[in-house]
């Protein structure tokens, strides 16, 4: 009898939450003039966390992401975080050129 365990992939994306300061995207946005760059505005800087999480099916490893990104990866007073389905480890939907499966925002 085979293994039931599956490895999914998953991305978490932090950023900082709507009205908090963000002084590196405030740094990046006062670089772009002198790059030569108009026209962009807004800028917020995140990190981005990938991992993969081996078990019985996808809505389990998500539970597991989604309690280590509340718990662990982000600070839920000053940022949000959206996770994001890379797919199954090991099968060809989970290539860097294809669109992620699901994404589910929280923190917000």
């Amino acid at each position: 009898m085979s293994d039931p365990t599956r490895t999914f992939r998953f991305a978490v994306n932090v950023t900082p939450k709507p009205g908090i300061l963000d002084p590196q995207g405030r740094a990046v946005e006062r670089s772009l003039p002198h790059l030569g760059i108009a026209g962009v505005s807004g800028v917020r800087v995140g990190r981005r966390v990938e991992l993969a999480v081996a078990a019985g099916g996808e809505d389990e490893a998500r539970a597991v992401v989604e309690r280590l990104a509340s718990e662990l990866l982000s600070n839920p007073l000053i940022e949000a975080y959206a996770v994001e389905a890379l797919g199954e480890a090991g099968s060809e939907a989970t290539g860097d050129a294809g669109a992620p499966a699901a994404t589910a925002e929280a923190g917000a």
